[in-house]
């Protein structure tokens, strides 16, 4: 027979009832839901959505006539008579 002293069995009564008596002064704290779109956890930042009919540079869509300059480079989105497509529109540079 296994001898239990007092100091053991209040102990053991302290670990059943702190988890309750935490929960009972734990103040009521509402559900806060919020809605993230699904962009946030793709890989890499900003992406443009698709687009039927621009130009795109560093995935952001520009329109037909849309002029940028890059590397020093002045480029405008123009249409390219050339090409039978759903996207006719192609970077050409310009002359300044």
């Amino acid at each position: 027979m296994v001898k239990v002293t007092q100091g053991i069995l209040i102990a053991a009564a302290l670990l059943v009832s702190l988890p309750a008596a935490a929960d009972r002064y734990r103040p009521e704290v509402p559900d806060v839901e919020v809605n993230v779109p699904a962009e946030v956890f793709n890989s890499g930042g900003h992406r443009a959505q698709p687009c039927a009919q621009c130009c795109i540079y560093q995935d952001e869509n520009y329109s037909e006539g849309a002029v940028i300059r890059t590397e020093g480079v002045l480029m405008q989105c123009q249409r390219d008579d050339k090409t039978l497509s759903t996207n006719p529109l192609v970077w050409r540079r310009v002359r300044e």
